[in-house]
Formats: C-alpha cells, sequence, structure tokens
C-alpha cells in the first residue's frame, strides 16, 4: 500500500470536488486509484462503491429529513437497480476472470466518464429539453414506470461494473422522465436516495469477492470527510459552470488514460 498520508489527500481531494461540483465521487475516485495508485480495475470498483456508500449515507438522512426525497420514483428506480447489481455481481462470481474482467470494467469505466463528462458540459440544455418534453408527459405517464425501471436496471449494471453510474445515468433519467415534478433540489435528492441502496449492495457483493481494499478506504474517507466540510463552507467559489466544464475536461482526460490500462 502507498503512503497513508497519499490516500489521505487523494480523498480530500476528491471531497472537495465533489462538495464544488456535486459531481459524484466515483467519478473522480475509481481513476485515481487505476491510475495514480496502480490498484486492479477490480479492486479500485470495490473500494470505491463503500467510499461512495459510506459518504452518501448522511447525505441521504439529511435530505430525507428535509422532505426532499421523491420516494416513490426511488422505489421505481431501485426495481430495476437492484436485480441490475445483484446480476453483475453473480456475473463476477461465475465467469470471473482477471484478464477479461479488468479489461471490460476499464472500457465500461472510460464510456461511463465520458456520459458524466456529457452531463455535465450540457447540464443546462439537458435541463431545457426535459421541460420540453413535459408538454408531451401526459402520452408517456403509462409508460413512466416500465421505462424508470428500465433505466434502473441500466443504472445498477452500470454501478456494479464501474462505480460511476447512478449520478450520470440517474440525473439524465429523472430530467427526461419527471421534468416538472422534480425540481433542481428534489432531482439531486431522489437521485442520491436512490444511489445508496444501489452502492451498498454492490459493494457487499464486491467485498464478498474480496474486491475491497480496506486500510484504503479507511484513509480516503478520513481525507473525504474534511474535504467535503471545507468546499462546502467555502465563501469565494467558482461559478458552476466553470467548475463542472473544468471537471468534465478531466474526467474526459482520465476516459483516455484508463484506455490505455492494460
Amino acid at each position: 500500500m502507498a503512503d497513508p498520508f497519499l490516500y489521505g489527500a487523494a480523498g480530500l481531494l476528491v471531497g472537495m470536488m465533489v462538495g464544488l461540483s456535486g459531481v459524484g465521487g466515483g467519478s473522480l475516485m475509481t481513476p485515481l486509484l487505476i491510475l495514480i495508485f496502480g490498484q486492479t480495475p477490480t479492486v479500485a470498483v470495490g473500494t470505491d462503491l463503500w467510499f461512495a456508500a459510506i459518504t452518501k449515507v448522511a447525505a441521504t438522512a439529511s435530505f430525507g429529513y428535509s422532505r426532499r426525497v421523491d420516494w416513490r420514483i426511488v422505489g421505481r428506480l431501485a426495481l430495476g437497480s437492484i436485480p441490475g447489481a445483484v446480476v453483475a455481481i453473480v456475473w463476477f462470481s461465475v465467469a470471473y476472470n482477471p484478464r477479461i474482467v479488468d479489461h471490460l470494467i476499464t472500457r465500461a469505466l472510460a464510456v461511463m466518464l465520458v456520459i458524466t463528462a456529457a452531463g455535465l458540459f450540457l447540464h443546462r440544455p439537458l435541463r431545457h429539453l426535459g421541460l420540453r418534453l413535459a408538454a408531451s408527459i401526459g402520452r408517456i405517464e403509462r409508460r413512466q414506470l416500465i421505462i424508470t425501471v428500465v433505466a434502473g436496471l441500466l443504472i445498477g449494471v452500470a454501478v456494479t461494473l464501474t462505480s460511476v453510474g447512478a449520478g450520470a445515468l440517474g440525473t439524465v433519467a429523472l430530467i427526461w422522465l419527471y421534468p416538472l415534478r422534480l425540481p433542481p433540489d428534489r432531482l439531486v435528492a431522489t437521485d442520491i436516495a436512490h444511489a445508496l441502496p444501489v452502492t451498498v449492495i454492490a459493494g457487499i457483493g464486491h467485498a464478498a469477492l474480496g474486491h475491497v481494499n480496506l486500510p484504503v478506504l479507511a484513509c480516503l474517507l478520513i481525507g473525504s470527510v474534511p474535504g467535503i466540510l471545507i468546499a462546502s463552507r467555502l465563501v469565494i467559489r467558482l461559478p458552476q459552470p466553470i467548475t463542472r466544464s473544468l471537471i468534465a475536461a478531466m474526467l474526459i482526460l482520465a476516459a483516455g488514460r484508463v484506455l490505455l490500462v492494460r
């Protein structure tokens, strides 16, 4: 294991980025663990899932207490995402070949990083598009349940494979499917509340397969909690469009680097 201080510094950095931009930690942490610290893709994903789950507990509790979570939509997403996570874990356990699995994870991770970056660049246009689609929402209302469950299924598989996706795919799905029902604050709260059980279940599966590095996880958490607190209390902050664009550019660069991992 590398110097614990370096892992703590990485946790601090990711915590601050999450606090400043709202970007999911998995989009930043998993590439760091693979590219900087040399963790295998499976261990990077398993460790980051628990990192994400633990850091989401307080946020979910806070949002739930303030009644900003739409639990009905969370339940619809979970109908698909939880089975999706279970299926992905079962695949890991019965078809495990280190080279094949690591190759698949790195490719899937690169795709999810690009999708996350696109979501950051196109955050405002996506919101506007969702509002325009609201005019036809009555025509698809009967299909919302099925579409939401299918979206949840894709999210569950993506999160289990890459630890990325609950924020990127979840936000896009919610913007498109529930543009009027979920204003920005409720959208974020609902997305995070749904991400918690999915990451926990996926994390349990990865832990059972031995994909979680507990000492590294502890160091990351020690750094990330102060990072989130510092970022949330910064008086001088970069405008959101600038912050999102800088992180999106970082994610695209990381995607390219991840594709070079052998």
